[in-house]
């Protein structure tokens, strides 16, 4: 066979090609490439000669279909450094193990494209799609065609299920446990550029106007050190904030650091309070009060709901198919 050009991309063969280099139908490739009967010996060992030679490999999901393999469930993660994500895939490959699921993982946070790629990676080996998917939910839905996505903070609905959080809920109690402590300058840590609002950012303001608390919002990005780098800014810029509300508990981490740095003590001086409840949060001093989801819950909610959609006892896109999980105030030692 003759070597690709340099510079171009090498097209996957596909179950057409090795057809049409053996001159047999599509259904003689598939009864060879899965030792079915049904062919002569020779002919099962020429086409899977060519698809080797042709560098042909049948997709995981076609491959169930016709042997009944165990379902097979992609995990798209946006970023294995973040506490929450290995804790919400622990959760969700426990859920999955416990029926006999397969779970295939894809970490795209690092260089690797965008929760898209991920499930274009993921889908020639699954059955089925869980993630957080951001912006492409529907672009992963049209590409798995009937086998379903459930996606994670997704509002909007556009996937076969959904299951989405309810962050008027925890806004609004986040916020007022901070003014009844008498936190009367109170800011919000945003994740994500000055110019957008978070969907958690959106719902915060919305609970401050609401209770008419005046509340300072700043930005930064997803990590520990950039949200330290932004609190020491806000804390130059307005030292009377007393009460500080973070997108995630990691960011959190970031905060306190900003206010040990400037020699501002935590609850005294400024109370600090996180959103997601991970495991990080009681190891930090001091212990960082949150607004805490039991992500065991959350794991089991996306595999249950999965698997309604896989055996239809629930319709995709139905009312049912759409899920919405509440934080817990879990009060500890920072607010």
């Amino acid at each position: 066979m003759s070597s690709p050009s340099a510079g171009r991309p090498v097209k996957r063969a596909t179950i057409l090609d090795v057809a049409a280099a053996a001159g047999v139908s599509r259904q003689t490739v598939t009864r060879a490439m899965n030792d079915m009967p049904g062919i002569k010996q020779e002919t099962r060992q020429r086409v899977q000669e060519l698809a080797r030679e042709l560098g042909y490999t049948p997709s995981r999901y076609a491959k169930g279909l016709v042997q009944g393999a165990r379902t097979s469930v992609g995990l798209a993660i946006p970023d294995l450094t973040n506490p929450y994500f290995p804790a919400f895939a622990s959760s969700v490959v426990e859920m999955a193990t416990l029926r006999g699921w397969n779970v295939v993982m894809d970490d795209f946070g690092h260089g690797s494209g965008s929760s898209l790629d991920a499930v274009e990676r993921l889908s020639p080996h699954v059955d089925a799609v869980i993630g957080y998917l951001g912006p492409h939910a529907a672009e992963a839905q049209a590409l798995l065609g009937h086998r379903p996505v459930v996606v994670l903070d997704d509002p909007e609905g556009v996937s076969a299920g959904g299951i989405s959080f309810d962050y008027a809920y925890a806004a609004r109690l986040g916020l007022e446990h901070l003014a009844g402590a008498d936190r009367t300058r109170l800011a919000y840590l945003d994740s994500g550029p000055a110019a957008l609002l978070s969907a958690r950012g959106a719902a915060v303001t919305r609970a401050a106007a609401d209770l008419g608390i005046e509340l300072t919002v700043a930005h930064a990005r997803e990590s520990a050190e950039a949200a330290r780098a932004a609190v020491e800014a806000l804390l130059s810029d307005q030292p009377a904030v007393n009460g500080v509300l973070v997108f995630n508990d990691l960011m959190a981490a970031g905060a306190l650091k900003a206010l040990a740095a400037h020699g501002r003590s935590v609850p005294g001086d400024c109370a600090v309070m996180g959103m997601d409840g991970i495991p990080l949060g009681v190891l930090m001093t001091p212990e960082l009060t949150t607004l805490s989801l039991d992500l065991r819950d959350v794991g089991r909610a996306a595999v249950e709901l999965l698997a309604g959609l896989l055996t239809g006892t629930i319709l995709p896109g139905s009312a049912a198919a759409r899920r919405m999980l509440r934080h817990e105030l879990v009060i500890r030692e920072s607010a």
